[in-house]
């Protein structure tokens, strides 16, 4: 069954300003810029007044229409990452060996770099580069935790997933081996008021 017109409607909030041309978004907000090039998805955008944004698919097939809800998403996360910003708290777990945890800035590229030493108790070392805009540090008052912060959603979130991923135990029982880098909180920057 085709849908004849579908459509989904996003406030803009003060401050922020979305300029969308030929599918790439660009959000402009008090903590910086973000673009998304969204050309693979087959929507309209629509101003129908201002500070809002109209997102249209139509002739759209079910697995279409379920489109517009993830540009809405897509949107709404950019406008959130350039007004509170994106937080991530990571921890280390381990049960007998501690897990050394480096964080240093290549001055080339202008990345972090985290190093991970001493992960059930290998002489590997574990390196992961995070993505261009995440900041990381070690959490002061907190023992064995490290924060994540930037203004794009997807660029943190992976960051941390890279983390958790390359610290994964192989080779032995998951259940009893629990070592590793783990999510423990999510949230933004600058808190809601």
């Amino acid at each position: 069954m085709k849908y004849l017109t579908s459509s989904e409607l996003l406030n803009v909030p003060e401050g922020v300003k979305v300029s969308i041309k030929s599918r790439t978004v660009h959000v402009e907000g008090p903590r910086g810029k973000l673009v998304k090039d969204l050309h693979h998805l087959n929507v309209q955008f629509q101003n129908p007044r201002k500070g809002v944004i109209e997102i249209v698919l139509h002739h759209g097939q079910r697995k279409g229409v379920a489109t517009l809800r993830t540009v809405k998403t897509i949107i709404n996360n950019l406008i959130i990452g350039v007004t509170r910003g994106f937080k991530y708290k990571m921890r280390y777990v381990y049960a007998h060996f501690p897990i050394n945890l480096n964080i240093e800035k290549n001055s080339e590229t202008g990345l972090f770099d985290v190093e991970i030493r001493n992960f059930i108790g290998e002489k590997i070392v574990r390196r992961v580069t995070m993505h261009k805009g995440v900041e990381i540090e070690t959490t002061k008052n907190v023992k064995d935790e490290i924060q994540l912060t930037g203004n794009s959603l997807e660029d943190v979130s992976q960051s941390a997933a890279d983390i958790q991923q390359i610290c994964r135990v192989k080779n032995k029982d998951i259940r009893k081996f629990l070592d590793g880098l783990y999510v423990s909180e999510r949230g933004n920057i600058e808190e809601a008021a």
